[in-house]
């Protein structure tokens, strides 16, 4: 009994002994401003940079915070935490801002300068050193590089633009063009264009390189363009210019400041592993991330088939990590994404986290394009059946999974770069956003690029004032160009007919959107493009441009609201799996080249008894009724329905209005407010014009819904609605689905001018006719008689 009794002793206190040397272990680490290295990093000796801390930290067990005091650390390389850094499970590392203290990581360097006069309220200064001239800022303040046209707050695109940028005249006024950069929009606004000048080529034509930047190659937009850095173009206030050559800056009335801010690296945070050997268990909380480089120049991967090219980069880069987080920071003014996780991470979070002013994304998830079978880049690629791996699913783990986007702030994104996204997704699976809100930005609030690999869930986000630069896209967007999608319709049909098993191959789990709010004024609210497929889309509030679904396949669309606008199917596959139903629609449906209408579209409410037969003409809706919502109170953007609405009749559910968007008190007070619509009738809704030609029917191009489906840069031109096999239209080429926008070399925007031209014309017997096919123009002789 003696003998026992000491045993447990003996293991109770080894127990015990266990238990403080782990607590003992666990610790803490400071850093200061006015620290030095070679202290202990103490709370009294604290260390001075994150290096230092993170060099320390490696030879610790525990879980260790690392505390930095109040003031600005300013980087001259990034931090790096490699496979050397990273921590067993319960023994976290924590790099985190002293509580009630700012804490700004910045990787700009202070220069000094010393104002000489130079031309009216320019003033110049010789600097020392060896800096990078990229973006300036003098205390918190952005300043503009010089440019023309001058900045304009208000301009819609660019912060200003002009079409003579380009102009022989301009070209001419400008001495010493090199290192100036031109930026444009893509010619149908599907993101932009940007390039180096090198020289000039002539006296009046510009040497350029760049032009990378987009994956449907079109040229830059005939309008929407500007340049920057030429001393000719420093002439307003707040604009820079810095001769290289001479290293002299010039400023437009800088007052009477001693020192400037110039970024000088592109990323703060680097995470370094692989799937091998990932870094695990490394967290950065509550710091100002600012002063990173613009990397516009640098966006050169494409992405799969969609409109994108990436920089695999952002004020923190995470590639191969287990369990890291990025928590409760503020990314301001950062020059391009702001977190950017590529190939492997698993468990990776942003959280409560605020950006504003960024150059391009706020948070992407990019896998390796080895890790996708039988992967095609661009838009008018395609693997061969006979060639095809037919395997399901990615070939690596090369790439983010359950990875979470919860509860963070983004707006004014894209202020250098326009096709990015608050949150942008490929090549992953099973990422999570939720709680978000995101607005202000001139592309997506959240876009998933492709099908691979899906599984994703897109929950109470409120996403608004989206598509603002950009055309022919959505507060939410989405492309799904997988193994089975190919550019040419027909092509593409009989592939999914013959063998309908490709469909899910990339796409094989299901994204989910729910509960969202989701407003674009420029766009559909929420926007499934070519090929997008195996969605389940429930409990939304859309609140102003519907709901699009493009070519795909087993989309299941419920219980959703669309305000202002309705539902939105283009060119629908046969046997395409789709369903919508319980749904409430205020306008009539849009249907663009709609054969087949799915699997099911039933039990929807229509504002009115005529949007609801002229579905039913399609053979949809049987059970659905038209009728009054019932909202109780719209105005306040409450869309619930009251009792006695005909929506519960159909097995419609309300759902919470007051839960979308970030959820933290912080977040939420610095939150804008959703613009709410004043709802307008069905009556409202255009009528598109139709008339007979040459043995066809036409019809006026009509909306968005149009443009998206035809792959148009606006609005305007002449749909082919029909065309019968012995018409003259037919014998000249035309077929259903062409858009005529010019005759005879006359811009075409309706029937009504094209009957004009035509009038005009007739006599000559036949006319050259340009026009939209498979998004992109062609051209045809076409015979009058």
């Amino acid at each position: 009994m003696n003998r026992t009794f000491k045993k447990q002793i003996t293991l109770t206190l080894c127990a015990l002994s266990t238990v403080l040397a782990t607590s003992l272990l666990a610790a803490d680490i400071y850093i200061a401003p006015n620290g030095s290295d070679r202290n202990a990093g103490s709370r009294e000796k604290p260390l001075a940079t994150l290096k230092a801390a993170r060099d320390k930290v490696r030879n610790m067990r525990g879980t260790v915070t690392v505390f930095l005091r109040g003031g600005t650390y300013y980087l001259s390389e990034p931090i790096v935490f490699g496979p050397e850094d990273s921590r067993a499970e319960g023994q976290v590392v924590t790099y985190k801002a002293y509580p009630g203290e700012k804490v700004t990581v910045s990787g700009a360097a202070v220069v000094p300068v010393k104002w000489l006069e130079y031309k009216g309220n320019i003033k110049k200064s010789v600097i020392g050193g060896n800096y990078v001239f990229d973006q300036l800022f003098i205390g918190h303040k952005k300043l503009h590089i010089a440019r023309y046209p001058n900045f304009d707050p208000a301009a819609s695109h660019f912060g200003g633009y002009s079409a003579d940028v380009l102009s022989p005249a301009k070209i001419k006024s400008w001495k010493k063009p090199e290192g100036a950069f031109i930026h444009a929009m893509h010619k149908h606004e599907w993101g932009d264009y940007h390039y180096r000048v090198t020289g000039k080529s002539s006296g009046t034509t510009l040497a350029l390189e760049g032009g990378y930047q987009n994956n449907r190659q079109m040229g830059m937009h005939d309008k929407y363009r500007f340049i920057e850095n030429l001393l000719e173009e420093l002439d307003a206030p707040d604009e820079w210019y810095y001769d290289a050559a001479s290293r002299t800056l010039y400023v437009y009335a800088p007052g009477d400041v001693r020192e400037v801010f110039a970024p000088q690296i592109r990323h703060l945070f680097e995470f370094r592993g692989s799937a091998q050997k990932p870094v695990r268990n490394i967290h950065i909380e509550g710091f100002e991330l600012a002063h990173t480089l613009r990397t516009f120049m640098e966006t050169k991967e494409p992405l799969l088939r969609s409109d994108w090219a990436i920089y695999r980069g952002g004020a923190v880069l995470l590639d191969g990590t287990e369990n890291c987080g990025i928590r409760k920071c503020h990314f301001k003014a950062v020059g391009g994404n702001g977190v950017f996780f590529s190939n492997y991470n698993r468990g990776g979070e942003v959280s409560g986290c605020h950006f504003e002013e960024t150059g391009a994304s706020a948070v992407c998830f990019v896998g390796d394009p080895a890790a996708v079978r039988s992967p095609s880049f661009e838009y008018n690629q395609s693997v061969a059946y006979e060639r095809m791996d037919k395997a399901p699913g990615p070939k690596t783990d090369n790439y983010p999974a359950q990875c979470k986007v919860y509860d963070n702030l983004m707006h004014g994104l894209g202020r250098v770069e326009k096709q990015i996204a608050g949150v942008q997704i490929s090549m992953s699976m099973d990422i999570t956003v939720s709680h978000n809100t995101i607005y202000n930005i001139p592309r997506a609030g959240i876009n998933v690029s492709e099908g691979t690999w899906g599984g994703h869930l897109i929950e109470f986000n409120d996403v608004f004032d989206t598509v603002l630069e950009t055309g022919d896209h959505g507060s939410f967007n989405s492309w799904g160009r997988d193994r089975f999608w190919h550019p040419v319709r027909e092509r593409m049909d009989s592939l999914a007919a013959a063998h309908p098993e490709l469909i899910l191959l990339d796409a094989g789990k299901t994204t989910i959107i729910r509960n969202n709010r989701f407003r674009c004024d420029h766009g559909w609210d929420i926007d499934l493009d070519d090929g997008s497929s195996n969605y389940h889309i429930y409990n939304n509030l859309c609140l102003n441009g519907g709901l699009k679904l493009r070519e795909g396949f087993q989309r299941v669309v419920e219980n959703n609201i669309m305000v202002n606008n309705s539902f939105h199917p283009h060119v629908w596959f046969a046997q395409s799996g789709d369903v919508f139903r319980k749904n409430i629609v205020t306008k009539p449906y849009a249907p663009i080249r709609v054969n087949e209408w799915g699997k099911e579209v039933d039990f929807n409410l229509f504002p009115d008894q005529q949007a609801l037969e002229k579905a039913r003409q399609n053979g949809t809706d049987a059970h659905s009724l038209a009728g009054d919502a019932m909202f109780e109170d719209a105005a306040n953007g409450n869309y619930r329905v009251k009792p006695g609405s005909p929506a519960l009749k159909l097995g419609f559910v309300n759902f919470p209005m007051d839960e979308f968007g970030v959820v933290s008190p912080e977040l939420k007070s610095q939150a804008a407010k959703v613009p709410l619509p004043v709802a307008k009738s069905a009556a409202d809704s255009k009528v598109s014009s139709e008339m007979a030609w040459l043995g066809g029917k036409l019809r006026n191009v009509n909306g968005l819904g149009d443009r998206s489906a035809y792959g148009l840069p606006d609005e305007q031109g002449v749909v082919v609605e029909a065309a019968p096999e012995n018409s003259i239209l037919a014998r000249a080429g035309m077929k259903p689905g062409d858009v005529i926008r010019i005759l005879n070399h006359r811009d075409i925007a309706n029937v009504t001018e094209l009957m004009d031209v035509f009038q005009e014309i007739n006599w000559m017997g036949e006319g050259e006719v340009a026009f939209f096919r498979n998004q992109a123009m062609q051209k045809l002789k076409v015979s009058f008689k």
